[in-house]
This record gives structure tokens, sequence and C-alpha cells, in this order.
């Protein structure tokens, strides 16, 4: 194993910070001068508030969080996913390359890289966000504050004893939960210390997959016959009541010990569109199956501002669940009803949640809805130039 551990780096200068918002900040003052006279002046670009960023097959639109107005737009071929950083400005994209970090409110590129192939997973967690390469088994993990310099934050990283499509989170305590396996097959979890020293391990989790928090720190990773819960330093299998009951995809909440999960029963379906979703309760060690009588899709899950479990589905319905009870509290009117495409990379109708306003694209209709989740009510509508794909934002002050 590759291991290594480093202090955090600080940010550029002041004159590097001044000099990314307004070219003609830091320089000589008869130069600047000589520039106003003949008109060449450099202006600031122009800051999205709160943006939203959204991938379609070229590029990714970058929005107002507010009034879905187009703020910009940033060429980036290829099949390119979003997840936010963990601070106000910043998005990670992963690409054919590796995780590249988007300036969401600057409208820019940055040059902070972690390059490897098939990057994987981001998760943020007590204030750090962590990166899986799937294709090199690498895990790195660093403060979002740290992005606002600039240069490329120094953290922590691991290396998996072997590439596999992996997931990882660090705790608040330093310790640092990450996925076993190869390209074959998946079979657990182990735990590091701060110094990336193994202290214990779960191999009882077949063909594992994500992850999500709850409340009290409550670590849910997803398999193929449950799920397997990490708190207090302890491991919990959570089995699922059919011997095949995949738990692949999920949604946390620091308001609530329930997680909010997909559920397949199907193993040899090319694609399954399930109807139940799992509500696992990783207080009381209990796992509740909701049938809501419409397929969805893994880009349909997310939690509300109190805890509450949401659903997209393929109904064009949003569904708002209670997670103690199961109940289906209502259904608002999202999209038109939509089917969800055999190739997990095309586009198909996602969600993403930041507060109280529930974000829906509907990739065939060219457009993004925003929806106050409290009135169930559209706020506001915009159509795009392409369909999307991925959506996602920042989160930090939310």
């Amino acid at each position: 194993m590759n291991t290594t551990t480093r202090r955090r780096a600080l940010g550029g200068t002041a004159c590097a910070l001044a000099f990314a918002t307004v070219l003609t900040a830091c320089g000589n003052e008869d130069d600047t001068k000589k520039s106003a006279a003949k008109g060449a002046r450099a202006t600031p670009a122009q800051a999205v508030d709160d943006p939203l960023v959204a991938g379609f097959d070229g590029g990714l639109y970058i929005l107002d969080g507010t009034t879905l107005k187009l703020g910009g737009t940033i060429d980036l071929p290829g099949f390119n996913r979003l997840n936010p950083a963990g601070d106000k400005d910043h998005v990670v994209v992963s690409t054919d390359s590796g995780f590249r970090v988007l300036d969401a409110t600057g409208k820019r590129l940055t040059d902070i890289t972690y390059k490897g192939s098939e990057p994987g997973h981001v998760v943020r967690h007590a204030g750090k966000t962590v990166l899986f390469t799937d294709g090199t088994g690498e895990v790195n993990v660093f403060d979002p504050a740290d992005l606002a310099g600039g240069e490329k934050p120094e953290g922590r990283t691991y290396t998996s004893a072997k590439a596999h499509h992996g997931v990882a989170i660090e705790l608040k305590n330093g310790q640092l939960l990450s996925t076993l396996g190869d390209k074959e097959k998946r079979t657990g979890v182990l735990v590091l210390d701060k110094d990336n020293k193994e202290i214990a391990r779960n191999e009882k989790c077949p063909g594992v997959h994500g992850e999500a928090a709850a409340q009290g720190e409550a670590i849910g990773i997803g398999c193929e016959d449950g799920i397997l819960v990490h708190k207090d330093g302890e491991f919990t299998k959570i089995d699922a009541p059919d011997d095949y009951g995949r738990i692949g995809n999920q949604a946390g909440s620091e308001k609530s010990p329930v997680l909010l999960g997909d559920y397949k029963t199907d193993a040899e379906a090319e694609l399954e569109r399930p109807t139940r979703i799992s509500l696992v309760d990783t207080e009381k060690k209990k796992l509740r199956l909701v049938d809501l009588g419409t397929s969805y899709s893994f880009r349909s899950l997310a939690r509300g501002p109190e805890g509450e479990a949401l659903v997209l589905g393929t109904d064009g319905k949003l569904h708002v669940i209670d997670p103690d009870t199961g109940k289906v509290e209502k259904r608002i009117d999202a999209v038109g009803e939509w089917r969800e495409p055999l190739d997990w990379q095309q586009p198909r109708p996602t969600l993403f949640v930041r507060d109280h306003t529930a974000y829906v694209s509907e990739p065939g209709e060219k457009a993004l809805h925003a929806i106050d989740l409290d009135s169930g009510k559209k706020i506001t509508s915009v159509k795009l130039p392409k369909g999307t794909n991925e959506l996602s934002g920042v989160v930090a002050g939310h």
C-alpha cells in the first residue's frame, strides 16, 4: 500500500488571488494608466450566484441558483460526472482523465486536478471531501476550504491493495473507511487510523457499492444482501428480506437516523427498474421497504431540509416520504413521465436538492425546474440550448 499524509498547503499570494479576479490589479501603475487610456482595461467576469452546474453532451452549463439564468457555458467533451466540492464556489468534475475542480462561481475550470483513470465517487463528510479513483484504487482526502487559494490542496492519500469500483469516507475522528475488492468482486470495508494503519475490517458485504451518512455518524455501505452500518467503531449487518436484495445508491441526512436507499432483487436483469425503495433505521437496525408504485433511477434519490426522503419517480412526480413511517406524505408534479434508459450514461431526469429547493432536470424538453419543497410549487423553469444529463451545484453556506 502506498500511503502518504501531508500538511495542508497554503493558498497563493494576495497578488495571485487578485490576478484571478482582475487582470490589472497587480500590474505596474503606469501600465494600468496606459491601458485605461487605450480602453483596454480588463474587467472581472460576472460571478454566478449560488451556481448550479448541468452537464450536456460536449460541456457544462453554469446557472444562477435562484433565477436559473444561464450564466456561462464551458466546453468539455466526453462523459462528465458532477459533484459538490463542499464549499460555496466549487464543483468536482469527473472526466476521462481524472477529477477536475470547477470554479462554478467564476465560471472556469481551475488547474486543480487529480489524475487517474475511471474517477468515481466523491464523498463529503465532516468537513472533508474524499475522491476515489476506480482505475487506480487511489483515495484523496482534502479540506474543500483549501480550494479557495487556487492551488491543489495537500491532504491525505491512500491506495487500495487492488483497484476496484469503490468509495471512501473520512470520519470526524480522522479514521478512514474504504472499500475492499478488485475488478472481479467487492467484499467489504476496512477502517484505517490517521496514519493509514488498518484497525478493523468487515467482509460480509458482497458487491459493496455506495455509502451515506446518517444522524450520529452512522455510515451505511450498500451490499447485494442488505446494508453494512458502521457506527461508534462497530459494524452491524442489516440483512435484506430477499436472498438477493441489493442496496447500491443511498442518501443520508444529519437530521435523521434513517438512510434512504434503492432496492433491487433481480441479479440477472440487464436493467432492473425497481418500484420499492429501502429505509434503513441505523438506530433500531431495521430495514423497511416501501413500494412507490413507480420506478426510479440512481439519480432519483435525495434528502430534504428536515431529513425527508425524496424520490423522483418515472411517473414524473417527486415523492416526499416520512423516513420514520415510510408514509408517502405528498407527490409533487415535477416533470413529464419518463423511462430509464438501458445505458446508465444516457440522460434521464435528475434530482439535486439544496436547502428547501429541489432542482429537477427534464432532458427531453431541454428544461430545468426549481421546486419549493415546502409549498410543492414550481418556483421557476428554464429552457436550455441542449438537454442535460448530470446536475449538481455548490453547497456550503446553505
